[in-house]
This record gives C-alpha cells, structure tokens and sequence, in this order.
C-alpha cells in the first residue's frame, strides 16, 4: 500500500527519505479503522514504529490546510524511556514533520533544564521526553498539557520495568482526558494491559510481532560452548567477524564490567553502557562508537535501548534473553535500513535444549554452529588481509621515496612480511577453545577415557560432586585446572558417578597438585568442593552406599549447583555451600 491518501507534505518526506510502501506497523495505524481510536501496538524495534505512531498521530495535529496551527502549548506528547531514545524519536519527527513547519521540543535528563523551559515557553507543537524530566517540567508548572490531541507511550513495558509507573500515571492524569493515548510495546504483560485499561477507551489491538520477527535481513546463529569458555567464545567470534560495530549483551551491569575489562585487556576497542554509568559517561561511549574510535559495546538490554548505529552489523547474546521477545528486541539493533546484520547466540551446551524450544517457538530460523577456533580465524585473517593489502592507495612523493630506500636495504618479501606482520600486530589474540565445547560434542564422549602419553603412571582423585550435582567434564575440566594449577593436558581420564565424580593426574605432578588444591580452597567459591587423593582405581573407591564414603560418615548433601556467570554470563556450575 503506498502513501498516497497521507496529507501531501507528509508524503513528501517520506519520499525524501526512500520510503516507497509502508512498514506492517505503519500500515495497521494508518488504517481507516484506526483512525481517532487509542491504539495498543506490538511492534519489534527496526519495523518503523516512530515513524508509525508520527503518521498516526497527524489527523489530530494537521488543520484542513495540511498545515500546523501556530506554536503554543503542546498538540503531543511523545513518551520513551531513555535519552537515547527520545533524542532518536525527536530526529524521526523532525524529518517526518518538517515540511509542515512543525516545532518539536526535547525534555530528557541529563540535558540543560532550564534551556527546555524556554523552548516550551516560547510555544512548540510537539514534546519528547523521558518520564522523570517530563515529569519536574509539569510540576514546576513549565510544561501546559490542557491542549494535548495525542500522547505516545514508545517501549511502555520498559518504562514500567524501569519503575516509571508513578510519572507515568501523573502525566496521563494531567492530560486532557479526550485526548488519544497510544501504547507501543515490544511485548504485553500484565502490567501494561492493567495500564491501557485505566488510561485507554476502546482500544484496538494491533500486533505485527510474528511478521516483524526474524526479519530477513538479520541471520541468527547459535553457538554451543563449555559454560567456562563463553568469554573466550566472544572473543573468537569478534576477532572472527571483525564486524565495523558490534554490540554485546549481558544481563547485569556486573557482567558488562567484567567482559568490558576483559576485552580492553585483550586489546579491542571497547565501551560499556549499563545502569551505573552517568549521562556524560554513555554520550562518551556513544561518541566514540560513532566516530569509530570504538568498534565493541557492552550493554545491559535496559542500556542499549534507544542506540541507532548504522554502522551496528554483529549483535551477540553473550548471556541469553530471558524470552523470544527480549531476543528479538536485542537483534534488532542490526539489520536495519536494508543493511544485513547478525545476531549470535552463544549457548551453555546444558541450556541449548530450552534455547531450541525458544526459538522453535518464535519461528526464528537459526544456524548452529562450532564455536570459532584459532584456525579459522587465522584463516579468516589472512583472506582479510590480503584484501586490504591489494586495494589501490595513494601515496605521495615522499611515500614513493622511503619506499625505494627499502627496497635497496631490503627484498621485497622481507617488507612484504613486516607489512602483514604490523597488520597482524593490530589484532587481539583469539583464544584456545576447551576441547568438545563445540556444538555436537556430547558429553558422555568428552568424558570417555582413552589412552594418553604421560598417562602410563596415574594417580586417581575424587571430587565430592557427581551426576546428581549435574557434575559434567565441560565444567569439571576447567575447576580442576583452577582448582590444581595445572593445564586440560595434565587431566586424563573422568569417571562421574551418582554423588562423586574420579580423575586422573600424572603420578609425577601429583603431590604438587594435591598441595595447590589445599590453598585455593576458599578462594574462589568453587572451593566448597572436596578433593581427594584415592588408592587404586574407580572399581576400589566404590562406596558401600549411595551419597557415603567408605571410610567415614555420608558427606553433607550439596545443593543443586548454579550457573556462576564468569565473564559475562560464563563460569561453570558449582555447589552451594
């Protein structure tokens, strides 16, 4: 369906801006049926829904002559939960109103206070604000709502995970009360529905959830690892992709510090964004990505919301979404505009059953996938660099000069090899993946036992961990190692049984093993978990009964182990105490 029954100037931008057909949001709003009611709309970020709500807010904005009354008190009043995103809704409706003379005013925290009371003092036809600045504006008598036609509620289900439900309630309840209230939401629950109930009159539903989702320009990937290899996994898959921008989720700010920390220690051009950085903090991060000084952020889904960076072609799920919505609204950071983007899952193997039964559920078409290795990104590496080192420069005088001076003192190979290798040198190391942590590795095989060189003269030990503490070698192999100082190499053999879980260790390095486990213990809270030296085999440590030792009274029952997020969202599981 085209724009051509939209008032005349407003299809003007909107050709201005290459829009040849409406989005499905953009033509449910606009729809005869739609028209004058309150609206609750389901729309996933990228399907054009500021561009929606702008088009279907403008019967109650334009006169007869398609045009703007002069600027007094607000005609709308368009609601979002972040900064970042107001100031995007704001660009939309400038462009979107502009042929129409529209005045818009921006009221969001972190900017001049007094410098929006002028704006709103000197008359405006549109207002764009977060709920907490909107809302000390209305109390300080500098924001007059008795002329709203339309309010717009942008990410409601944000703005009440967010606390905002009591400014929320006070600006509604200072709007005219014939006014039109438009919800938009990525999702609907409870407490939004609640909210349209108190604050909407026959509302209609408009859902374009299950044709926006999984849009075809985004390609989702899954990425099976070891719990203790999730950091690690990030790292590959950023070195592998080596995306213009690339945005990371994690679910705490905890976890956005640390993978941050880590990935600047590596060597990549980071930023972070999550609750407890300060608004300069986030336009800094957001500068930097902008300008390309940065390459990599780390967000928190309440953080990232409102970030448009067209440059944004990699998104990665570094701890997975609580829900197929979440997942969607994250994605959709990339692929937009017609560009292709990626989004990737990266999968405690453990959970990948109930990420296939999300995914199954949402119709998302997903590829999984081995976690990258250092080969293939070598391999990725040289094909790079071989692109970038055969394109056309331009060089001056003087660059011709150096040149020939090295070729005199230098072969041609030589400057050639020290080119690739400064290119190299540019380039964070990728990191060793834990053997099997790939997709398709069981762990019944990870555990099976098969011969070794060095592993002629054992020592075996027991870990007070089995099956029934969902003991597994993908996250046992890893503890060991912390836990003894040594490496995946020095472990032989594992044997989980029902409460206990055998090892073996080089008879050699055994007491130096046994004395490293005596001082971590307590140092990490893994150090809960008991380690022992055996005589013999597995076959001779058998215990009488079920959850006792043979030599003693039944050990303390353990809890049922967590996942301990170890980077951003990684780390294995271990016993509560």
């Amino acid at each position: 369906m085209p724009f051509s029954h939209l008032p005349t100037l407003l299809g003007e931008a909107l050709s201005a801006r290459g829009y040849a057909a409406p989005t499905p949001v953009q033509a449910a709003v606009i729809q005869p049926e739609a028209e004058g009611r309150d609206l609750i709309v389901s729309a996933q970020t990228g399907s054009g829904k500021t561009v929606a709500f702008g088009l279907a807010i403008a019967p109650q904005l334009l006169g007869e002559d398609g045009l703007l009354p002069s600027p007094r008190a607000p005609l709308a009043l368009a609601i979002a939960p972040t900064r970042e995103l107001a100031l995007q809704v704001s660009r939309e409706l400038e462009w979107l109103y502009g042929k129409v003379g529209a005045r818009i005013s921006t009221c969001v925290g972190g900017m001049d206070a007094s410098r929006e009371r002028r704006s709103l003092a000197h008359g405006t036809h549109i207002v764009v604000g977060t709920p907490g600045r909107l809302r000390d504006h209305i109390e300080r008598g500098a924001l007059d709502l008795s002329n709203l036609k339309a309010v717009i509620l942008d990410e409601a289900d944000e703005m009440l995970d967010m606390g905002f439900r009591e400014d929320l309630e006070l600006i509604l309840d200072a709007s005219p009360g014939e006014r039109r209230t438009l919800m938009f939401s990525a999702t609907m629950p409870k407490s939004i529905v609640a909210l349209a109930k108190r604050y909407q009159k026959d509302a209609l539903r408009i859902s374009t959830v299950g044709e926006d989702r999984g849009h075809g320009d985004i390609s989702y990937q899954a990425v099976t690892v070891a719990p203790a290899d999730i950091e690690n996994a990030v790292v590959n898959l950023l070195r592998l992709h080596e995306a213009e921008t690339a945005m990371l989720f994690c679910a705490t700010r905890d976890n956005v510090r640390h993978l941050h920390a880590g990935l600047i220690e590596r060597g990549f051009a980071a930023v972070a964004l999550s609750g407890e950085h300060s608004q300069n903090e986030r336009n800094a991060a957001m500068q930097a990505l902008r300008d390309k000084r940065a390459r990599v952020c780390v967000a928190t889904d309440v953080a990232a919301r409102g970030i448009d960076l067209p440059s944004l072609s990699l998104v990665v799920h570094v701890e997975l979404p609580r829900d197929a919505e979440t997942l969607q609204h994250r994605s959709g950071r990339t692929g937009r505009a017609g560009k292709k983007g990626t989004a990737i899952l990266i999968v405690p193997y453990q959970r990948k059953r109930r990420v296939e039964m999300m995914l199954r559920g949402a119709r998302i078409a997903v590829e999984w996938m081995n976690a990258p290795t250092v080969d293939d990104i070598r391999q990725a590496d040289k094909s790079r660099l071989m692109t970038m080192l055969m394109e056309d420069v331009e060089v001056d005088e003087d660059d011709r000069a150096l040149a020939q001076q090295l070729l005199e003192k230098k072969t041609p190979e030589d400057i050639a090899a020290a080119l690739v290798r400064s290119y190299r040198a540019r380039m964070p190391a990728p990191e060793e993946m834990i053997e099997h942590s790939s997709a398709g590795g069981s762990p019944r095989e990870a555990g099976k036992e098969h011969h070794r060189e060095g592993f002629d003269d054992t020592v075996w030990f027991r870990m007070d961990i089995g099956r029934r503490q969902n003991a597994d070698p993908r996250w046992i192999l890893p503890l060991i190692c912390r836990r003894g100082h040594i490496t995946k190499n020095e472990v032989g053999a594992i044997r989980i049984a029902a409460n206990e879980t055998m090892f073996q260790v080089p008879r050699g390095i055994a007491a130096k093993f046994m004395a490293a486990v005596k001082r971590t213990v307590g140092e990490e809270p893994e150090g809960a978990v008991q380690f022992e030296q055996v005589q013999g085999g597995p076959a001779d440590a058998e215990r009488p009964s079920a959850g006792r030792r043979a030599n003693g009274p039944a050990p303390a029952r353990h809890e049922r182990p967590t996942l301990r997020p170890a980077g951003a969202g990684g780390g294995h599981k271990r016993p509560r105490g």
